[in-house]
């Protein structure tokens, strides 16, 4: 297999000018799961003139896509090739690929799991980490379905310590975890390690809006959001974005009054890099994201722009019941494993947002529709500065 220079020069002079590593794909139409000799004598002429050619300590590689779609690959490294660990694809429907699929061994809590799902699944939970945001409201009982469904590792965020308006709907705590001010996460990190099913929980008590948490948030599989800080939402689309990381986000609006209810709903958006957004389905506007962060970073000046009537205000502590939480997590967790194992008689496609009303008992589907204008550029990024080009995350150089 030959390729022209004409071809991969273009590529080659953007790959050296902005510093980016290069992955070359071929397909093999027979279905052969391996890299051929004719592979091995391509890629050994290939990539170290890649390497000569794009200077500095990069990383280059080679992948083959099957009839099927599933992908394998490998980079080259001291002159020796050494497989790609995972290939993912953050798409309708959840692809995870290991160079060593099949060689966990399948843990015995999993036997009524293994029932309804394959172990190629149950061994993909294994691996996959996940970042949940939040540990409160829906972001709890999110923690405690993923760690029982036997996810390998979760990334809990939230700066928040316990009080005790939360006991009453935070799974696992206690009025002594209240009484004692303890973190939100660290109580979720106590109830991972006391169930024992393997899961790691790493506890990070620090506001999303940091740049060392974006940066582990980029490095997990999969995302939840269980918040409902329009800031917050916003920055993580943009994680999802610019790091190609399926994003589920959980959203529940209950509206009461002086003991009449007049609405319990949610709603599910899962965002899938490259398609429509947050904003572009309509949940906010830029000003709002605006506005949230003013009100995070400066209340005073936030409070004037209200009383001035430049910003609207925001609804203050809002109504909250266990059982609309834990209703909407785990239609969350649902959709997270119908895109893990697709099960529904339709394409997951049919359900970018799922939305149900326990007032009217309704359960709706959106299709998913168009490209989120705003971020189309910033697909697949990665590490760029400032951080999510967002000034806030911007740091200074070290001295």
């Amino acid at each position: 297999m030959t390729w022209s220079p004409d071809y991969i020069d273009g590529i080659l002079e953007r790959a050296a000018s902005e510093r980016l590593s290069v992955i070359k794909v071929h397909s093999h139409p027979n279905g052969y799961g391996a890299f051929s000799s004719a592979d091995d004598e391509s890629d050994g002429k290939l990539l170290p003139m890649i390497r000569g050619w794009v200077e500095g300590e990069l990383t280059h590689g080679s992948v083959v896509m099957l009839p099927d779609g599933q992908m394998f690959g490998r980079v080259m490294r001291n002159g020796e090739f050494a497989p790609i660990d995972c290939i993912s694809v953050a798409g309708d429907d959840l692809q995870f690929w290991y160079a060593d699929a099949g060689s966990l061994e399948m843990p015995s809590f999993v036997a009524s799991h293994a029932q309804a799902f394959d172990e190629g699944t149950i061994e993909r939970l294994q691996r996959l980490s996940v970042a949940v945001i939040g540990a409160s409201g829906t972001g709890a009982p999110t923690i405690e379905q993923l760690i029982r469904l036997g996810v390998g590792e979760i990334l809990s965020v939230d700066d928040d310590v316990m009080e005790e308006r939360n006991v009453n709907r935070i799974v696992n705590s206690t009025m002594a975890d209240a009484e004692a001010k303890r973190p939100k996460v660290d109580v979720a990190a106590d109830a991972a390690k006391r169930i024992g099913l393997g899961t790691r929980l790493i506890a990070i008590k620090k506001n999303l809006w940091h740049p060392d948490v974006v940066r582990a948030v980029a490095q997990c599989d999969v995302v939840f959001g269980c918040m409902d800080t329009i800031d917050g939402r916003f920055l993580l689309n943009a994680i999802s974005t610019f790091y190609n990381i399926p994003y589920f986000d959980i959203g529940i609006r209950l509206v009461a009054d002086k003991g009449l209810i007049r609405e319990v709903c949610g709603t599910v958006n899962y965002i899938r890099p490259g398609r429509s957004s947050l904003m572009s389905r309509g949940l906010f506007t830029m000003a709002q994201v605006a506005a949230a962060g003013l009100a995070r970073n400066d209340p005073a000046a936030h409070e004037r722009q209200v009383k001035e009537g430049y910003i609207h205000g925001f609804q203050g502590r809002r109504p909250a019941v266990i059982s609309v939480n834990m209703f909407g997590s785990s239609l969350a967790v649902n959709e997270f494993l119908a895109r893990l194992h697709p099960y529904r008689e339709e394409p997951n496609q049919n359900h970018a947002a799922v939305t149900f009303s326990l007032a009217s008992m309704e359960i709706i589907s959106d299709a998913e529709e168009g490209v989120c204008l705003a971020l189309a550029k910033s697909v697949g990024m990665g590490d760029v500065r400032p951080l999510l080009r967002m000034m806030e995350l911007a740091e200074k150089p070290a001295a």
